[in-house]
């Protein structure tokens, strides 16, 4: 009877919280959000560890980037009848050379920039000057400005170029770990194929995990280094020709930014426009912001994603995070191997785990929800389209006479 209906609803209800509950008390399900708390709890704690011998970190995942990016030369060696050892040793040549060559440019770059500030420096004061004014007109105080710009001499910058150049001496202990990893990292990478055939067998997610983390790396350093070297060249002869000073400074640190993904743009494009608006003032300036932002569009907004492709599935948003989180962990390094490293947690955390496959859409790995966006966005469209067309034959259509009317 109806009675009996509606009195067995509430304990079909009640059955229903009952199975609730007991999914929650399921081994775990009531310690979840404690559970994620002390997730967060290590993460806090391995970050501040990681900070702490950060400069040993940098130059050891730095090593072990350059091991990565370098195996495929050992594959090829190997391949064509090359012995293990003499592989070895021309990987380890191949990277140190590299190494040196990057080095000797730097040193060049931070002479020239040493230069540049004696040449410039009275120019560099009366565009300080200038700035100060214009925070005047804005209704910032002009004790507050005049205090900011009190001590400000470009011979302070100058002195803080020459401690750094000097100050290289002070990275030998930074320089011998690099180089003893790079050795010692190229001499174990002969037994990898080995190892990770004998690993398969008992954690193969792990291994394929390992396996395509390392692809993932070496295809976006490899991209990228071709693509910043690009870069950097263009921006080196476009800035020679409109006549910016010290153009190879600002390739070079072009070059360097195009591994911070977002914001290594905005700081590779400052200098040069602070120098050309010195030199031309507005032409030349507007001049710099035209062949950097057609440089860039073309680069990384068109080239680098279409040949990189899904070897760094991460989303903008923990892109840029990982830029400032790895950037205050490990220091300005961080900031050049943030993907490396966010890519190296995700493998850890949710690549070789099963049970974490879920996050893999939240983190970035978009393929399968662009599908079903697309699919939605189609139903959507298709459903407009009826509807117009349910409203363009309705009753108040008159296009049309009826059969009556006719007749």
């Amino acid at each position: 009877m109806w009675w009996n209906r509606k009195r067995s609803e509430p304990k079909a209800g009640a059955h229903e919280a009952e199975d609730a509950a007991a999914k929650l008390e399921a081994p775990g399900g009531e310690h979840r959000n404690a559970f994620i708390l002390m997730g967060l709890g290590g993460a806090a704690l391995a970050a501040f560890g990681i900070a702490g011998i950060a400069g040993i970190v940098a130059p050891v995942f730095f090593a072990l980037v350059l091991t990565i990016c370098a195996h495929p030369l050992r594959m090829w060696l190997e391949e064509r009848g090359v012995p293990r050892g003499i592989a070895t040793g021309s990987v380890i040549t191949a990277v140190v050379l590299l190494l040196i060559t990057f080095g000797y440019a730097v040193m060049v770059a931070f002479g020239q920039f040493a230069t540049l500030l004696t040449e410039y420096a009275d120019e560099i004061k009366a565009w300080g000057a200038g700035v100060a004014q214009w925070l005047v007109s804005i209704g910032i105080g002009a004790d507050e400005v005049s205090s900011l710009f009190a001590d400000f001499d470009p011979g302070t910058l100058i002195g803080f170029v020459g401690g750094v150049v000097g100050g290289l001496a002070g990275w030998t202990t930074t320089l011998v770990v690099l180089f003893t990893m790079l050795l010692l990292m190229a001499m174990d990478a002969g037994y990898l194929p080995t190892l990770l055939r004998q690993l398969k067998p008992h954690r193969p997610l792990v291994v394929v995990s390992l396996v395509n983390y390392a692809h993932n790396v070496r295809r976006y350093m490899i991209v990228t280094t071709v693509l910043g070297l690009a870069q950097g060249l263009v921006n080196w002869v476009a800035l020679t020709i409109i006549g910016v000073p010290g153009a190879f400074i600002w390739g070079l640190l072009a070059f360097l930014c195009s591994f911070i993904p977002n914001i290594g743009y905005f700081i590779a494009i400052i200098p040069p426009i602070v120098f050309a608006a010195l030199v031309g003032g507005w032409p030349m300036v507007i001049a710099v912001i035209v062949v950097y932002g057609v440089v860039n569009a073309v680069i990384q907004s068109v080239i680098q994603p279409r040949v990189v492709g899904n070897a760094v599935a991460l989303s903008q948003t923990i892109t840029f995070f990982s830029v400032l989180f790895w950037a205050v962990v490990i220091g300005p390094i961080g900031a050049i191997l943030a993907i490396p490293l966010t890519l190296l947690v995700r493998m850890l955390l949710v690549d070789s785990n099963p049970n974490s496959f879920w996050m893999r859409p939240m983190l970035g790995e978009l393929d399968e929800t662009k599908s079903i966006m697309a699919e939605s966005d189609a139903a959507a469209k298709a459903a407009r389209k009826a509807r117009h067309a349910g409203d363009a034959g309705g009753p108040n259509d008159t296009s049309a006479e009826s059969p009556a009317a006719t007749g």
